[in-house]
């Protein structure tokens, strides 16, 4: 006898290698992305907690400074 493992006749066929298959989605589906007031009490309360300074603040919004995060070369 050999030491095989045989596969219920239920499962699916492994394949390998290959293009996944596009989900498809329904046609009904509503987007739940709303658009989010940056400057409402609830978003300043979180930017209050996570902002040390002014500067943190605009970058929290999408406002930093054009390449901050460079270093000088000496």
């Amino acid at each position: 006898m050999s030491t095989r493992k045989l596969r219920s006749h239920s499962s699916r066929p492994i394949r390998k290698n290959g293009p996944k298959p596009p989900k498809k989605r329904s046609s009904n589906v509503k987007s739940t992305k709303t658009d989010a007031d940056i400057l409402s009490p609830t978003a300043m309360e979180n930017l209050y907690y996570i902002a040390h300074n002014a500067a943190d603040c605009l970058k929290f919004r999408g406002f930093g400074w054009p390449r901050s995060n460079k270093k000088k070369k000496k």
